[in-house]
């Protein structure tokens, strides 16, 4: 898709920096035509501003703890289930996520093969059955996983939890950033068309000393991150609006999304910051994230968002 921004010349805008300041129009035709391949805004990707993506938790794959012997029919059912259920109540796009393959791996390299193709086996369903984009999330960390399957399902991108830095998971493993891996890897499987949403400070993680979050999203912005994810502190805990505006002020032409937490009662503060949001946890009946989602509770929300889209 061709961004909104325009350089003088026929390339399409990015963004390039030199001591702060935009050089666009000194730097030479490779470093146009690099940077020219990054997403100019979500709407170019999403078709509206400000767009809710709704969280499709995958049920226990095989090989998880939680999995209790059902076939790869019954998890496409209720992938289907919920993703049609969001879709009924408006959102703009979907992230397929293996949400209750818990206690997780971090990194590529530890999660299990089965895990991983059952994964690829489920997305690629909701990806057929739906209209609006749709991406992967890999947890903790899986990112050349997320891209693979990405590739195998048709989906347009990928959350990365850790894309730079180096930080502390919540089940005590030490992971840092995939940044060269992915982007070197995507160039190799002919995927630039798929985007890189990528979390800073990301919830159930402790940053290693000395990166905050200025540091990390500078770092994650000059590696070419699509967009910048913004969490809570664990899954179903906002952001501080204070962080939000932190983000966009350090990375100004980036999309900044809402990674965690929105609800009914703070869409209004959160979003008027943001450019975008991922929802899980209130989509769900009685905003309880094992359950399936709840049509009425995901319109009373988008409700709200169409309200923000036309201040």
């Amino acid at each position: 898709m061709t961004p909104n921004r325009n350089y003088k010349t026929n390339h399409s805008p990015k963004r390039v920096m030199n001591m702060g300041r935009r050089v666009d129009h000194l730097i030479p035709e490779w470093a146009r035509d690099f940077y020219s391949k990054r997403l100019g805004s979500l709407e170019e990707l999403f078709g509206v501003e400000k767009p809710i993506i709704g969280m499709v938790h995958l049920w226990p794959l095989p090989g998880s703890p939680a999995y209790q012997g059902w076939d790869m029919d019954k998890v496409v059912e209720k992938a289907l289930e919920d993703a049609n259920a969001l879709l009924d109540g408006g959102v703009d796009g979907l992230i397929v996520e293996n949400m209750w393959d818990l206690p997780f791996y971090s990194g590529e390299k530890r999660i299990p093969p089965e895990e991983i193709a059952a994964h690829a086996v489920a997305a690629r369903e909701v990806v057929k059955n739906v209209n609006v984009p749709v991406g992967i999330t890999v947890i903790h960390n899986g990112g050349r996983v997320a891209l693979g399957i990405a590739k195998a399902a048709g989906a347009k991108f990928v959350r990365v939890d850790l894309y730079t830095g180096a930080a502390v998971w919540d089940t005590g493993e030490f992971d840092h950033g995939v940044a060269a891996d992915l982007m070197r890897l995507r160039k190799l499987l002919y995927a630039e068309d798929i985007r890189f949403f990528a979390d800073v400070v990301k919830k159930h993680s402790v940053m290693f000393p000395g990166i905050d979050l200025e540091t990390h999203v500078t770092w994650t912005d000059f590696y070419m991150a699509d967009a910048i994810i913004i969490t809570g502190t664990m899954t179903g805990v906002p952001p501080s609006p204070g962080d939000v505006e932190r983000a966009k002020r350090i990375a100004p032409e980036t999309p900044v999304i809402i990674g965690s937490g929105l609800t009914l009662d703070n869409v209004e503060k959160l979003m008027s910051k943001a450019d975008g949001a991922i929802v899980g946890t209130y989509f769900k009946k009685d905003g309880i994230t094992q359950n399936p989602v709840d049509r009425e509770r995901v319109k009373k929300l988008m409700n709200a968002v169409r309200r923000l889209r036309h201040k």
